[in-house]
């Protein structure tokens, strides 16, 4: 038996192909739906989430204090002699004696050596020669001024009887007084032309005898007896017979930072301590300031009278010095938490309507806690107690007062 095929069976397959393929097509379209919905849902939630502003920041602040710098700061110092000299000799010469050594303590004028130079003695002979020999020739011709001028006399005296003394005779006379007086005057700058020549011999003698300059200590000798020296003072190949330096009294030499070179006051007791004596203070005075800024280092030399009179310190110690550091005007203070430093500058954080501000400020001194600043604050502003980088300028805030410890 033939069995026919139906006509419904040749249409049935292609017909459950495109079913198949539209079942596929509507999955697509169902699952881009879907996905498109969930990223609308999203949208919505992120732009809620955008759109929601952030609590502000709770920061604790204070405010800027004013008053006055009053503080004590520790500076390095050196002790100087108050005078110093290397002792030269006046003329050249060998020595012949020295009385004096290394930690000699001498007085004011008192001989410390003697030196030999024989041609210096032969020069005051020859002066003290000349000196004898003008005063004889000044001698004679004022005896000789003086018997001619009593000549004179006489004949004008004579000339006054006629015919007794002649014009001629009279005027002779009268010349030769003249020329004696004129004579008597040189022979007297003579003798005073060598009279000083004496004494500048004699003081050149003089010069063989060394003196100590001032009340001090030997603090180095270079010579011994026989010893050639010369007047080479500060010549490098031409060392110093001796120095001697002044210890009763001392200068204390410190530099002092611009910053606080700002009502310093002669006068002033200034304390400071020496690694020598461990637990003791000494003190000086301020005496003198060079009234000048060095541009190399930023500060400014002060000079301080310090007594000695047990020699206790000696010249060279570096001594740490209590330097008082005042302003004449209150200025602004804040805690040291207050203070933040970037690359660029230091800076605090003032609390302003709600929000933050980096304020530009420089540091000065440090008294407890508290750091002094420069800047464009006033007292009485709020910053942030502590200075960070998160609470970047513009930042909403909430102020949160506290009190301040300064200790």
């Amino acid at each position: 038996m033939t069995i026919e095929p139906h006509a419904s069976n040749f249409l049935q397959a292609p017909e459950r192909k495109s079913d198949r393929r539209a079942a596929v097509i509507a999955g697509i379209l169902f699952t881009a739906a879907a996905l498109a919905a969930a990223g609308c849902s999203g949208g919505k939630r992120s732009s809620a989430a955008v759109t929601e502003a952030p609590a502000p920041s709770v920061v604790d602040t204070l405010p800027v204090a004013a008053r006055r710098l009053d503080m004590l700061i520790s500076l390095p110092g050196e002790l100087q002699p108050y005078e110093e000299v290397r002792v030269f000799p006046r003329v050249s010469g060998f020595v012949q004696w020295i009385g004096v050594d290394r930690g000699s303590f001498v007085k004011k004028g008192q001989l410390i050596a003697v030196l030999s130079a024989p041609e210096i003695v032969a020069q005051k002979a020859e002066a003290q020669a000349k000196v004898l020999s003008a005063e004889n020739q000044r001698i004679a011709g004022e005896a000789k001024l003086a018997a001619d001028q009593s000549t004179y006399q006489r004949l004008l005296t004579a000339s006054k009887t006629p015919g007794v003394i002649s014009d001629e005779e009279l005027e002779t006379a009268e010349k030769a007084a003249e020329a004696d007086r004129a004579r008597a005057v040189a022979l007297h700058n003579t003798t005073d032309a060598a009279r000083a020549s004496l004494r500048s011999a004699v003081e050149m003698e003089s010069y063989l005898r060394i003196t100590a300059p001032f009340d001090g200590v030997v603090t180095k000798r270079n010579v011994h007896p026989g010893a050639l020296v010369g007047s080479g003072g500060g010549s490098p190949s031409q060392p110093s017979m001796l120095r001697i330096e002044q210890v009763a009294h001392l200068r204390l030499v410190v530099a002092v930072p611009e910053i606080y070179a700002a009502g310093i006051q002669k006068g002033g007791k200034v304390n400071f301590t020496v690694p020598a004596f461990p637990g003791r203070t000494f003190s000086g005075t301020i005496a003198r300031s060079a009234d000048s800024i060095d541009v190399a280092t930023r500060t400014m030399p002060v000079e301080m009278d310090v007594w000695n009179p047990s020699s206790e310190l000696h010249s060279g110690m570096f001594p740490i010095v209590l330097w008082p550091v005042h302003r004449p005007q209150p200025t602004l203070f804040v805690p040291q938490s207050a203070v933040g430093r970037s690359m660029e500058q230091s800076y605090v954080v003032r609390i302003r309507d709600g929000h933050a501000e980096q304020v530009g400020v420089k540091t000065g001194g440090v008294v407890g806690n508290l750091t002094e600043v420069f800047g464009d604050l006033k007292a009485g502003e709020e910053v942030a107690l502590h200075a960070s980088d998160d609470l970047r300028p513009g930042t909403t805030v909430t102020a949160h007062p506290v009190s301040a410890n300064t200790d």
